[in-house]
């Protein structure tokens, strides 16, 4: 307050602000924050708020089907316990919006604090000082004024709380999983909507509105929230349960968290319901005993009906390149699959012997090359369901698949997950750290090659491949995030279009 005033800093100041934090060290911790507090704010935003207000749409209709008692009533939907799950939802509601507030208060007087910091800094220095950096209006010093008299008075009361005696983030609060009360609540003094609701002992009982906890963090009220949903779906989840009878039961592996929890037999389980033909399909792969394979398991919805090739593993062998007619063989193991519709699975594969940015391949696989009638015979399963299938792996029949075409090649991208939707003629493939996504169109009549030159020519130029949209690639996001370590992650999405033979 001393500087804010006379413009003159104490020794001890001086040597606390040149020597310990230093102008770079401030301009870096600045933007820390505010890259932090923007990243939580877009969070709020784009999921807690849109996901809450989903939910208070599901609750709404459940609600409804509740006061139908004729034919939800045998359910177990109880119209009072949705009634109070509305209720907490809506005070989650309240305490998102009331931390975004929060955050930009505090971005607001965080950048002028900061901003006059600076200059106060190289002032100090002697260094010059951009003339519209030295434009301070009225306003400015307020805030700069209420942030100083704000929090870095001396809080007796905060003496017993873990040697806090300062209290300059407010957001932070919000986060912590902790019952206590908030450290620094909103300052609800001369709000007369609040006094309103506080001197009024009807509107504080109407179920009309939701209530609202100013003391506790996000964190509190989520979790009662949990709760509160959870205990009024209990009684219909358990009534719905006990109507389902098990028809049959094929035991695939054992569980991770049973007593043989040092083997992870199956990777990427995924079941698809085939409506048209009434079969249900599960893809999977037993990772120690079949590392290169992908098994497709199906079964009639009608357990009264068998069909052929229940149980068969995928192993793919060759990709021929269609313009250069180039073989590519290698050992590849199956990272994730997903149905792309009643008739293919989309595969994404790793070239396990591949030279790293040309490892990763995207692939169709038409369900009709695998169940082939002519030679069905002698792709039969010949073990007993009721075993365990990663303990008769050697019972499992294995069709080598070879593809000249429906298969591209990911460049420059650790493709690790794939989802398709053939209604939408869309695939996507995020790699493995997360943060990186390409969009696929599946379904595109233009006509153009993908550059399919040989390893061996790229090897021999010695040239980085490169994808013809702009997209970060894995090295440079790495590099952004070690020069630029308070920048916020971003997720980088690309929609490319698919060679004309996929």
């Amino acid at each position: 307050m001393h500087l804010l005033l006379w413009g003159k800093a104490s020794a001890e100041l001086q040597t606390l602000l040149m020597n310990q934090l230093t102008v770079k060290g401030l301009k870096k911790l600045g933007q820390s924050i505010e890259s932090s507090y923007s990243s939580i704010q877009k969070l709020v935003i784009s999921h807690l708020q849109s996901g809450s207000e989903s939910l208070l749409y599901h609750l709404s209709e459940l609600k409804g089907m509740a006061s139908w008692k004729q034919k939800y009533e045998p359910l177990g939907l109880d119209a009072a316990g949705i009634e109070d799950a509305i209720t907490a939802v809506g005070s989650f509601i309240l305490k998102a919006n009331e931390l975004l507030q929060v955050i930009d208060s505090s971005m607001k007087n965080f950048k002028a604090f900061f901003r006059w910091l600076y200059v106060a800094m190289l002032r100090m220095t002697e260094d010059h000082v951009l003339p519209e950096l030295n434009k301070m209006t009225q306003k400015d010093i307020t805030f700069v004024a209420e942030f100083l008299t704000e929090h870095f008075n001396e809080a007796p009361d905060l003496y017993n709380r873990k040697g806090k005696y300062f209290n300059v983030e407010k957001v932070g609060q919000y986060l912590k999983d902790e019952d206590d009360d908030l450290v620094s609540p909103p300052n609800t003094e001369g709000n007369q909507w609040y006094d309103f609701l506080q001197n009024s002992n009807h509107l504080k009982e109407s179920p009309l509105l939701f209530p609202y906890y100013p003391r506790k963090s996000l964190h509190f009220v989520k979790r009662r929230m949990e709760n509160i949903i959870d205990l009024c779906l209990q009684k219909p989840a358990d009534v719905i349960g006990k109507s389902m009878n098990q028809a049959i039961c094929i035991p695939l592996y054992r569980d991770a968290r049973s007593q043989d929890c040092t083997r992870r037999l199956f990777k990427f389980p995924f079941l698809w319901n085939n409506k048209t033909s009434n079969l249900h399909y599960l893809l999977f792969t037993i990772l120690e005993d079949s590392l290169y394979k992908m098994c497709i398991l199906r079964r009639h919805t009608d357990i009264s009906q068998s069909v052929s090739n229940g149980l068969i593993a995928i192993k793919f062998g060759s990709f021929t390149y269609a313009t250069t007619e180039k073989v590519r063989r290698s050992a590849y193991s199956c990272l994730d699959a997903q149905f792309y519709d009643d008739e293919t699975v989309t595969v994404v594969l790793k070239d396990t012997v591949g030279r790293e940015g040309r490892d990763r391949l995207l692939v169709q696989l038409p369900l009709s090359s695998v169940y082939n009638s002519e030679d069905a015979s002698e792709y039969q399963f010949t073990g007993a369901y009721s075993t365990r299938l990663d303990e008769q792996c050697s019972a499992i029949p294995t069709r080598t698949m070879h593809f000249e075409k429906h298969w591209r090649l990911l460049e420059s991208m650790k493709a690790q997950y794939v989802a398709g939707n053939g209604f939408r003629k869309v695939s996507c493939v995020l790699s493995s750290n997360l943060r990186h996504v390409r969009v696929f169109e599946m379904d595109i009549d233009d006509e153009w090659e993908l550059d399919e030159s040989s390893d061996e020519e790229e090897e021999a130029s010695n040239k980085p491949v490169k994808i013809k949209e702009e997209v970060l690639s894995e090295s440079e996001v790495e590099n952004q995030q070690a020069s630029a370590a308070a920048s916020a992650p971003e997720i980088v999405i690309k929609v490319e279009k698919l060679d004309p033979e996929l």
